[in-house]
């Protein structure tokens, strides 16, 4: 249950940015375990800010943009935009299909970024700001397979571990045996391959960008699609395409801000996980 203010408040637009149709007040009030009059106030107060609207007298409440501009204020502001869509741009354009970028922030994987390609009919148009499936994805298996086996277990852990969701495809990974397999695979091409895991007739293709000079991770670009365009082969096929387009992107991250802002945050979580050992040698000597 939320208790204070500010709480409720993001608690609601979290809610609300998960329902884009709308929600009527006593859904978003049952849904939160949030008292209906506080609930009725809180809104009240996020469409005085312009973050939230009420579609008609007593209909329901959906999120303006406002909160959609502040984030694409804030990643062209920090050089996402600028030095990333040019090279998703390209990627899409090669693959026909949606190239999209997501950054290391702490222990996730977060969508930043998308290209779309020009095939026509079936489409595969996911929303950004999302969190990636580190277990299901081929941009999660591109991640994991640069890091530790225990590593990338906790990691999955952390996000659910094997429990599935229910439109999960048939070849995600159940157990622990088949992921770590999976991204054996993937450290071995040099990129990820994964079909019909995340959701049922869907495809992709991922490579982690390594800082060209620490080797260090800090996001993953891929390609995905439906599977019927983005056969096993077709795969495989472009695995090269964005490797090198993960290069590309690491060489442009002096002009990021927001690029090394990631690589310091990555420098600062290997150091704090490396510290144990640290000590542990220390106290040997």
């Amino acid at each position: 249950m939320t208790t204070g203010n500010l709480d409720r408040g993001l608690a609601i637009l979290e809610l609300l940015a998960a329902n884009a149709q709308g929600l009527p007040m006593h859904e978003v009030a049952d849904k939160l375990n949030i008292p209906r009059s506080a609930t009725h106030r809180l809104l009240v107060e996020l469409i005085r800010h312009g973050y939230v609207r009420q579609q008609k007298e007593y209909g329901e409440y959906t999120l303006t943009l406002k909160l959609c501009s502040l984030g694409l204020s804030q990643l062209s502001g920090l050089g996402v935009v600028d030095i990333s869509q040019p090279v998703l741009d390209e990627l899409a354009k090669i693959s026909g299909e949606v190239a999209r970028l997501s950054v290391i922030d702490g222990e996730q994987l977060v969508w930043v970024a998308k290209a779309q390609g020009s095939s026509a009919g079936l489409r595969f148009d996911p929303d950004m700001g999302g969190v990636v499936e580190l277990i299901s994805t081929a941009s999660g298996h591109a991640w994991l397979s640069c890091l530790s086996e225990e590593a990338a277990l906790e990691l999955v852990a952390k996000q659910g571990g094997f429990v599935q969701h229910g439109d999960c495809g048939p070849n995600v990974p159940r157990t622990v045996q088949e992921l770590l397999k999976m991204l054996h695979e993937a450290r071995v091409r040099g990129f990820s391959v994964v079909s019909e895991a995340v959701h049922l007739g869907i495809a992709a293709v991922a490579a982690p960008i390594r800082h060209p000079h620490s080797e260090q991770v800090i996001g993953v670009i891929s390609v995905a699609g439906p599977h019927l365009r983005l056969t096993d082969e077709r795969l495989e096929a472009l695995g090269p395409a964005v490797v090198a387009a993960t290069n590309e992107l690491a060489a442009a991250c002096a002009g990021s801000p927001f690029l090394k802002r990631a690589i310091a945050a990555v420098s600062r979580s290997q150091d704090a996980a490396a510290a144990p050992a640290r000590a542990k040698r220390r106290s040997k000597v």
